[in-house]
């Protein structure tokens, strides 16, 4: 499908990539992985057309079609799902043309439409544009909405939809779980494992890498080396050959020192002036292996809060939403704002309030590490700012020790840093009378040494500014910590460096994220939010996964209803209904099924984990893709097996 020759790349004076030589064959689902500013997005512009080689050949079939994610954030009139629809552009001409020629009732210009409709698949078009849209978390309602009412985030999302939407054998996705929650994530990666095409992936989601990927490509030093299997496999294989190295290296050097000393003591000697010219000759032929360089470890430090009492804090019988005062002031999270929309300040909606979470009870104690699970648009946000105080509760307590110390990343604190002013003045803003010093000696922990402490931040990375609003938070020393998507924009080391951080932190801890890996790590108990309740969830993140399947519609929510300010209690639960009894038989079946399925797939891995495998290009080929068929099977089998279970 791809193939590098010799392929060198510069962005300016500098060379991001060199002597590159791989071949990326058609059906892979290929991971591009490597620190920030390794080339990554560069060689996929590469792979666009929009930057040519400095050197050697990069080739890709004829006819191929290419689909990525558009960068820039349309504001358009356009409905959603129109814009959306537009990423096919047959269909897209095809249902103007339909709409034309209804215009001007011409009759035989729209029966011969229809038939062009049938060709080109028009018909089911807006059922599966409507798909994206929901997979990716847009609710029905919203599905005819302005794109220009969406706040950035999630247009984002709806340039992914259209590139999911757009015919391709090739599809290139930079970063696409950015700006998504779990939920949706976790329907991108059953989505990428159905795609028939070959993928080229860039995410520092490590999980999400690992569910996707078949194989990853290395980016590192203005080198590419190709690895077999998903992230955790190439960081083995990585490791073993680092491994590897230094003891090749540590040899070659004793050897070296061995024959130098040789030559030393003896080339003066007419005896054994023979031996020692040998030993120079073969001291000049040894191939010098390289010392493998440690790489600078990413560190960064909660500092002990200042006071660690207990109790924290704690909600009892709370209704979490929004007062029309709220909403006229333009006030929201990514809940109450209706997926992206600002409120519209003249449209107020007096006497009423927006429920979204009812009969909350919700506490913190010292040690608390709780991950926040939810369809999109559940209200977890709105519980976390409704922790913080900035969501008064609508009805309820809100109990908080008088030592209460919150340090709070939403998902706008980033965009909230002060464009033009460097690390220090921000520090110098929440302390004025702290010395210089101190601010530095606190910065450099945080990875900004030096004359970086200085710096404006206007040309800071994403990443760089994530890490300086976190520092931000630490430096006020909290006792507790609530934490939404904290993760966009960190690469996999800060990722690491952050979850090492939080397992250290004595206090309390709130975490929303999409990253698994981190919120498996960080978190001791889980809790649900959905269909406006808060519940514990007694189960990880794969049972969660399951409980989504299960419930059939993981982005359809409760519509938070608008109910008078003194509304009445809401009616009680209906009795639950008994569960069904699992089918042994059944039982019996799908576990078979899922053990046939999973030594299929160890059978096709052990092959393409073969070399010779692939001096059959077309062999290679179809391994890839029955790899991938297999892999979707068994992770459906694998839900059918845990909802068996659940009923037993």
């Amino acid at each position: 499908m791809i193939s590098f020759k010799n392929f060198a790349l510069r962005r300016g004076e500098r060379l991001l990539l060199s002597e590159m030589d791989l071949a990326l064959h058609a059906g892979w689902r290929t991971g591009v992985v490597g620190r920030n500013g390794t080339g990554k997005s560069s060689l996929f512009a590469a792979v666009r057309g929009e930057v040519e080689a400095d050197k050697g050949d990069l080739d890709l079939p004829n006819r191929v079609r290419v689909a990525s994610i558009a960068q820039e954030l349309p504001s358009l009139p356009d409905p959603a799902i129109d814009f959306v629809l537009g990423g096919d552009a047959a269909v897209a001409a095809v249902l103007k043309a339909e709409a034309d020629a209804l215009a001007a009732e011409d009759w035989e210009a729209v029966a011969e439409v229809h038939l062009r409709m049938a060709e080109v698949g028009a018909y089911d078009a807006g059922a599966r544009a409507g798909k994206l849209l929901h997979g990716l978390g847009f609710p029905a309602e919203t599905h005819q909405r302005a794109v220009a009412t969406f706040s950035g985030g999630w247009r984002v999302r709806l340039n992914l939809a259209r590139a999911l939407m757009t015919p391709s054998d090739l599809l290139l996705l930079d970063e696409p779980t950015n700006h998504l929650d779990l939920d949706a994530v976790l329907w991108l990666e059953q989505w990428l494992l159905k795609y028939p095409g070959t993928l080229l992936l860039i995410s520092h989601d490590r999980e999400f890498l690992d569910n996707v990927c078949t194989h990853t490509l290395h980016l590192h030093g203005g080198k590419a080396k190709l690895y077999t299997g998903d992230y955790t496999a190439f960081e083995r294989q990585r490791s073993e050959q680092l491994r590897l190295q230094q003891i090749t290296h540590e040899k070659t050097q004793a050897e070296r020192a061995h024959l130098q000393k040789f030559i030393d003591r003896f080339k003066a000697s007419a005896a054994k002036a023979k031996q020692a010219q040998s030993r120079v000759k073969r001291l000049a032929k040894m191939a010098d292996t390289e010392a493998v360089r440690a790489e600078r470890e990413v560190r960064i430090d909660f500092p002990q809060p200042v006071k660690l009492p207990h109790a924290l804090l704690r909600i009892n019988h709370g209704r979490c939403g929004y007062a029309a005062t709220a909403r006229d002031s333009g006030v929201g999270s990514r809940e109450s704002d209706a997926h992206g929309a600002s409120s519209n300040p003249q449209s107020p909606i007096p006497n009423h309030e927006i429920t979204i979470l009812d009969n909350v009870g919700f506490g913190l104690e010292a040690g608390d590490r709780i991950g926040l699970l939810g369809p999109n648009g559940a209200g977890k946000s709105t519980l976390v700012k409704t922790l913080v105080g900035d969501l008064p509760l609508l009805a309820g307590e809100r109990y908080a020790h008088p030592d209460l110390r919150i340090g709070y990343f939403a998902q706008h604190t980033v965009e909230s840093l002060v464009a033009g002013t460097s690390p220090i003045d921000h520090l110098r803003e929440l302390s004025p009378n702290v010395a210089t010093q101190a601010f530095r000696d606190f910065l450099g922990k945080w990875s900004f040494p030096g004359d970086r402490a200085f710096e404006s931040i206007d040309g800071f990375s994403g990443g760089e500014r994530a890490r300086l609003a976190l520092a931000l938070i630490a430096w006020l020393q909290p006792n507790v910590l609530l934490l939404d998507e904290p993760t966009n924009h960190l690469d996999l080391e800060m990722r690491e460096a952050l979850a090492e951080a939080l397992s250290d932190f004595p206090g309390a801890i709130v975490l929303v994220s999409h990253d698994r890996h981190l919120i498996g790590l960080v978190s001791d108990t889980f809790w649900r939010v959905a269909d406006g309740a808060v519940i514990p969830f007694d189960g990880d993140l794969d049972e969660y996964a399951a409980w989504l399947r299960a419930r059939g519609n993981a982005g359809e929510l409760r519509t938070p209803t608008a109910t008078p300010a003194a509304a009445a209690p809401p009616p009680a639960a209906e009795p639950a209904r008994p569960k069904a009894k699992a089918n042994p038989h059944k039982l019996q079946k799908a576990e078979a099924r899922v053990a046939e399925l999973e030594q299929s797939l160890s059978d096709i891995e052990a092959a393409l984990a073969d070399p010779s495998t692939y001096s059959d290009a077309a062999k290679a080929a179809e391994l890839g893709q029955r790899q991938a068929a297999l892999r979707a099977a068994l992770e459906q089998a694998e839900g059918d097996l845990l909802a068996l279970y659940d009923a037993a």
